[in-house]
């Protein structure tokens, strides 16, 4: 999926993907996020909506293997799913930022095939993801 999108001063939004709406919530949804936010902190990484919370940072390439309890409400402190294992570096974040254009049209691309995610902006890849968390991961939505 691409999309080309510009986001207002102050805004914070995304692209949710393979979620579900969450019944008794309005307009709520559960499932992989690709952020999207003025200040440009989080655009390119991946949160997990109602779920395992943040699960790749921009710049990051990231194994989520599996684990025997549910999935929290929120992540430790720092709003990380904890058992994710980071296995290689992207780039640095300063440079992957510099690919996203500031109060302008940008391009956002996501590839999502099986257990792979990845998310691009501007044709940079800025997160990737390999889910191999059977219970927790989503295939569809």
């Amino acid at each position: 999926m691409q999309v080309t999108y510009r986001i207002s001063p102050g805004g914070n939004s995304g692209i949710n993907y393979r979620s579900e709406a969450v019944a008794g919530l309005a307009y709520a949804l559960r499932g992989y996020q690709a952020d999207i936010d003025y200040a440009n902190k989080y655009t390119g990484m991946n949160y997990e909506e109602r779920g395992r919370t943040t699960v790749a940072r921009r710049g990051e390439h990231v194994v989520l293997p599996p684990v025997d309890t549910s999935a929290p409400a929120n992540g430790p402190e720092d709003n990380r799913w904890p058992a994710r294992q980071v296995v290689a570096s992207l780039g640095d974040d300063g440079a992957l930022r510099a690919a996203i254009r500031d109060n302008d049209w940008n391009t956002y691309r996501i590839l999502a095939r099986g257990n792979r995610l990845q998310h691009y902006v501007n044709g940079v890849l800025m997160s990737d993801i390999t889910d191999r968390d059977p219970v927790h991961r989503r295939r569809g939505g």
